[in-house]
């Protein structure tokens, strides 16, 4: 198509266009803060998750209690392939703007119901079951988030800097990550253990649903993208009986996009919740490091992580999606060994695993969003995007703690490198074996 209308009302006669226009930079702006206050009340699950455990499952083993959360953990991820079917659906039939805001109001409302649910000593089986309930449904939101706020802030970019743009939507994940582990490191090294295990962590839920406040206002005042408006006027002059739903077009007329972006997301997803939410649990319960150097050390490495995840967006729009992502698995099956045979509660040592991680996954970072976007025509964008990959999260990503950690309290710790490695060589078939996107003209 060569006069198909493209992200931010360009035309394909505009392929070379570089600098996003004034409404594109604050599509970008509110699409990367929203998304970063939506990733803090995420977060925080995990940064708390060994204090807390406790409170919502018997105490008296507190191995089987963090396990417990951990499950929890895991189960939410089951809800995001349904939040990525019914929100990628409903952003792709009423905008990507409405999507945003749904889900931005879903993961609020959920932490607060965390923070606020009383202990199990106190309601008995009610905590863990309000525990779950609040946890599906931040699944079912973080589902369906990716997926609106990928399209939304790739169809938002001029058309040479669409890696540059849907790397802020990492830059936003990562960002709600370090806030969570700032708060963390916060509450944990300023107040009493007495007193984060009876009010901090509750405190910390709290402070992230109110910061949803501030991400739902700015999701309001964004305009919604021309792709979108231009996709929905040509559904509307398609016969209402023969229209049919994204997920269903998706499936049917894009299936090897499909399959590909499930496999675009294994490596990655795995290796990004080890490496940039879960370490420094795991770093504390297997050596013994104390959790607020843990998260000392994790916010010191995504602090390098997002600063330099927009320079690897461009990097990407200059030499294509396939060498940088290639580059990350290839880097992480080299050293998934050294890093966790080196692990050893230095804080030193931890570092400079974190910060090498986090270095190899900012080839995978700054491209999933702008190549799982470019899979798909706008009619489908947000639902293939969100679907396929909440699917590899659920499966790979959600689990990917729980696995860890039941490996190390059976005595097979030192597999947790061949479980990184395995993926990290999937991840490297699928990236030498997929087209390049970079240039390809999207409507």
């Amino acid at each position: 198509m060569t006069n198909t209308t493209m992200s931010s009302g360009a035309t394909s006669a505009d392929v070379h266009q570089t600098k996003l226009t004034p409404r594109g930079r604050k599509a970008v702006l509110a699409g990367a803060i929203g998304n970063t206050v939506e990733w803090v009340d995420w977060a925080i699950y995990t940064t708390f998750s060994s204090i807390f455990a406790r409170h919502f499952f018997p105490a008296d083993d507190p191995g089987v209690a963090l396990l417990a959360t951990l499950a929890v953990f895991a189960v939410g991820f089951v809800m995001r392939p349904v939040g990525a079917a019914v929100i990628g659906a409903f952003a792709d039939r009423h905008g990507r703007k409405k999507g945003m805001v749904l889900t931005i109001g879903m993961m609020a409302g959920a932490s607060l119901v965390v923070g606020l649910t009383p202990d199990f000593s106190t309601i008995g089986i009610a905590a863990p079951i309000i525990l779950l309930i609040a946890r599906l449904v931040q699944g079912f939101s973080a589902g369906g988030e990716f997926g609106s706020s990928s399209a939304f802030l790739v169809e938002s970019a001029a058309p040479k800097r669409r890696a540059f743009a849907g790397s802020w939507q990492q830059v936003s994940v990562g960002a709600g990550i370090l806030i969570a582990s700032a708060i963390g490191a916060f509450i944990t090294g300023t107040f009493s253990a007495e007193a984060v295990d009876s009010w901090g962590w509750r405190a910390a839920f709290i402070f992230g649903a109110a910061l949803g406040v501030i991400g739902l206002w700015l999701r309001v005042s964004v305009e919604e993208t021309d792709s979108f408006t231009n996709a929905k006027a040509r559904a509307q002059a398609v016969p209402t009986e023969k229209r049919r739903s994204a997920v269903y077009t998706m499936f049917v007329e894009h299936p090897k996009a499909t399959l590909r972006v499930f496999g675009i997301t294994i490596a990655g997803t795995l290796l990004y919740y080890m490496w940039a939410s879960y370490m420094p649990t795991y770093a504390a319960v297997t050596t013994g490091i104390p959790l607020s150097q843990a998260l000392f050390a994790n916010v010191v490495g995504i602090v390098i992580f997002l600063f330099l995840l927009p320079f690897a967006g461009i990097l990407s729009d200059k030499i294509g999606r396939k060498p940088t992502m290639s580059m990350f698995a290839g880097g992480f099956l080299i050293f998934a060994w050294p890093a966790f045979t080196l692990l050893n509660g230095n804080f030193w040592v931890l570092l400079i695993i974190q910060i090498i991680g986090l270095i190899l996954l900012l080839g995978y970072s700054a491209n999933c969003a702008v190549i799982m976007a470019e899979q798909f025509p706008a009619e489908v964008r947000a639902t293939g995007i969100g679907l396929p990959y909440a699917l590899a999260v659920a499966i790979f990503g959600g689990t990917a703690p729980y696995i860890t950690t039941w490996l190390n309290q059976n005595e097979l710790g030192s597999f947790v490198w061949v479980y990184c490695a395995a993926a990290a060589l999937i991840g490297l078939i699928v990236y030498l074996t997929m087209p390049e996107t970079k240039g390809k003209v999207i409507n």
